[in-house]
């Protein structure tokens, strides 16, 4: 699986440079002063989002991040060169923690977005700094101060529009395959997907939207119980989430029953994600059959609920291009209001 959404990492920015100690050496001038010069501040540890990264999966190969140490001082007054900063990109989504606090230190959410994590030790004074009127000739220099260390935690969400969630099977890397230009493997057997998958909607306007599938959820995700749990902060920062039903799934009492399963997952996990809309998706209507559901009764059923409901096949595209104008709706016309 080269899928990552945790990382754990040490990073160190470097040392500063030591001061030289030195005194002029030149033809006719026999107590030259004092001339060291100071050393080189270290290097710096710096974060940045990128666009182009979606994984944290080079971390598990790389854990240990070190900034280059400040060069010393030398004679003539001539300063250390720096260290060099090391950038540590990650993915867009990106919170980091302190590892031994747990202490949020920024979340990474723009394109470029960087923070000057650790910062270089400062480089130590020559001894020309420490010449006095009584102290003509000084022969001490300052060591450089040493740079920082942070054990750092990297978790990363996805910063999705919008959320496909359902139990496994129901078509939702079908769905996201049908919407975007993205291709996860589909097949027919439960957790066919094992990691999230992001794919981008766009339309003819130029504007796009951002969807995420994760794996299916079953009965005592929010506990532990099959893959979804692990990738369900993946829908936290989304706006809307599409609920796939299976058209075909048999519930035993309530015709709701795989609905309200996985409502109650979502609000064992975190209450605010069962706050967020939702559009509730009837899938597999190419082989809705009459001993299946009763498609009105269910679409009455959610309508009680507030639950908007629209019948598709991911398959055979059919509903598909509703669903387009209904997302875009969704989206793009809240912005004609906000300007």
């Amino acid at each position: 699986m080269n899928f990552l959404d945790e990382a754990f990492i040490t990073a160190r920015s470097g040392d500063g440079g030591k001061g030289c100690v030195s005194f002029r050496r030149e033809k006719y001038i026999p107590r030259g002063g004092p001339d060291g010069g100071d050393g080189g501040d270290g290097g710096n540890i710096v974060l940045r989002a990128t666009g182009r990264r979606h994984t944290l999966t080079e971390f598990r190969y790389q854990r240990t991040f070190t900034a280059q140490n400040g060069r010393p001082g030398k004679g003539k007054s001539q300063t250390g060169k720096n260290g060099q900063d090391v950038i540590i990109e990650v993915p867009k989504g990106t919170i980091v923690y302190d590892l031994d606090s747990n202490e949020p230190l920024i979340d990474l959410t723009e394109d470029n977005q960087e923070i000057r994590l650790l910062e270089g030790g400062r480089g130590g004074k020559g001894n020309q700094h420490f010449a006095t009127s009584t102290n003509r000739a000084p022969r001490m220099a300052q060591p450089g101060l040493p740079g920082q260390e942070k054990h750092l935690r990297l978790s990363l969400k996805f910063l999705a529009d919008v959320g496909l969630i359902g139990l496994p099977n129901t078509g939702k890397s079908t769905l996201l395959s049908r919407l975007t230009m993205s291709r996860p493997k589909i097949d027919n057997y439960p957790f066919t997907t094992l990691v999230p998958h992001l794919g981008v909607l766009s339309f003819n306007d130029e504007k796009t939207i951002v969807m995420a599938d994760i794996p299916g959820l079953i009965e005592g995700a929010s506990e532990g119980r099959g893959l979804g749990h692990f990738f369900l902060k993946h829908i936290e920062r989304t706006k809307l989430l599409l609920h796939l039903i299976d058209v075909t799934y048999e519930p035993g009492n309530d015709i709701l029953e795989d609905f309200n399963m996985l409502r109650n997952e979502l609000e064992r996990y975190d209450p605010a994600l069962n706050r967020k809309d939702c559009i509730v998706i009837i899938n597999k209507m190419d082989i809705h059959r009459s001993g299946s559901r009763n498609i009105e009764h269910l679409k009455r059923a959610l309508g009680k609920l507030g639950m908007e409901a629209l019948p598709i096949s991911a398959l055979t595209g059919e509903g598909i291009e509703e669903l387009k104008l209904i997302l875009a709706g969704r989206f793009f016309s809240r912005e004609k209001q906000s300007s």
